[in-house]
């Protein structure tokens, strides 16, 4: 019966921590969403006045490379914030 009772002692300490992530965790989150709207922000534009005419600016390197570019960037970075553990601070700190 002690194994079962420091197992639910375990459990509760880990419940009564707070937030499900750290304060390094959040700021490289801030850091994927600002990539990821820089991205998204590099894509805008390049269309035409009228229907019936046609833009090469479409096809630039600016909205082919780099913007996509950026948003897988801004993707691994999340993924990275999200799976990222910080060091565990010990009892004496």
């Amino acid at each position: 019966m002690t194994k079962k009772h420091t197992d639910n002692k375990n459990i509760e300490s880990n419940v009564a921590r707070g937030f499900a992530f750290e304060k390094s965790n959040y700021i490289i989150m801030i850091i994927g969403i600002v990539v990821l709207g820089l991205g998204y922000l590099l894509l805008i534009g390049g269309g035409a006045s009228s229907p019936d005419e046609f833009s090469y600016k479409l096809f630039n390197t600016r909205r082919l490379v780099i913007a996509p570019i950026l948003m897988v960037l801004g993707f691994l970075i999340e993924i990275y914030a999200i799976l990222h553990r910080p060091k565990q601070r010990s009892d004496k700190e």
